[in-house]
């Protein structure tokens, strides 16, 4: 029994970075398209990771180093635990909305140690902006799950996604305005422009990142690949009804939720991408600004309304 549970969770984190390292080679063709060049081909992410997880590493920042990688990639891999893929739920109990936010928290802690363990300013100054950025677009993104948990009566991801058979949430005039922000709160969590700042390459040399090479930056750009599906999908999760159209139990239909899964976080990931070569990086106090006074203030108003819905 012991043994077919870690198979059945190997299978689905193996599947979560499948889907994100295809994610990772598509989403560079789209920039390069949207750049007017050619691009390298989809799956040029499997041929780096292999090629980076083959190679030697000769310089050693010591065990703690080591250790932030793995610390980080801990914290996506249980977070994507916890997310239904296609309706498929592996770990749910009551208050896993609030267990998923601090696991999502454990990647920018690792990172932190790591920076601190490599000694390079870049990196450090990376980090610093990276726990800026989690303080401004958690706040916006909170708000909104906590209106979800109102209208729901429920803080477990599993029974939000359940209670959407027969509505998407999106469809619910609130949750439009509460979706908007969570999709730009979904822009920063991923780092993509404008919200890029903590990586920045051309001021920062990519940040918290600078010191990663050979199977460290392989390992580096699976964390990637987990961060691509746990976003897109908790996004899916949340206002999507997590892709499930289906709802008798058959192969058919665990096979078509998959799809529509599939899909929706391939649109929502797209739009992320689409803002991400249309606009210029912030600042990080353009940012900050941003995320407390415009963001925080419609996800207050879809909160305040959607209190209204339910007390009427």
């Amino acid at each position: 029994m012991v043994v077919e549970k870690i198979a059945v969770i190997a299978l689905y984190t193996t599947i979560a970075m499948f889907v994100g390292i295809l994610f990772m080679g598509v989403g560079r063709k789209i920039v390069a398209r949207v750049h007017n060049r050619v691009g390298p081909p989809v799956y040029q992410g499997f041929i780096d990771i292999a090629k980076l997880l083959t190679k030697k590493t000769n310089i050693s920042h010591g065990w703690i180093y080591d250790l932030a990688l793995l610390f980080s990639m801990t914290g996506i891999m249980l977070t994507i635990l916890f997310l239904p893929i296609g309706g498929v739920k592996l770990l749910s109990m009551e208050g896993d909305a609030f267990l998923v936010l601090y696991l999502l928290a454990i990647p920018a802690l690792g990172f932190a140690l790591g920076a601190g363990a490599s000694g390079n300013p870049n990196a450090a100054i990376g980090v610093m902006r990276a726990l800026v950025m989690m303080l401004s677009y958690e706040l916006p993104f909170v708000i909104t799950l906590i209106a979800l948990m109102i209208y729901y009566d429920t803080s477990s991801i599993a029974q939000i996604v359940e209670m959407q058979h027969a509505k998407w949430a999106i469809m619910i005039p609130p949750f439009v305005l509460a979706a908007a922000v969570a999709d730009m709160a979904l822009q920063g969590m991923l780092m993509e422009a404008p919200f890029d700042i903590p990586t920045a390459p051309h001021e920062i040399a990519s940040g918290p990142m600078a010191e990663f090479g050979g199977k460290h930056l392989g390992a580096l750009m699976i964390y990637k690949a987990g961060t691509i599906v746990a976003y897109t999908t908790l996004f899916v999760d949340l206002f999507l009804g997590g892709g499930v159209v289906m709802h008798d139990g058959s192969v058919l239909a665990y096979l078509a939720n998959f799809a529509v899964w599939f899909i929706l976080i391939f649109l929502v990931f797209t739009l992320s991408l689409l803002i991400n070569t249309s606009f210029p990086r912030f600042r990080i106090e353009q940012a900050f600004k941003f995320y407390w006074k415009y963001e925080a203030l419609l996800a207050f108003i879809s909160l305040i309304w959607v209190y209204l819905m339910v007390i009427s």
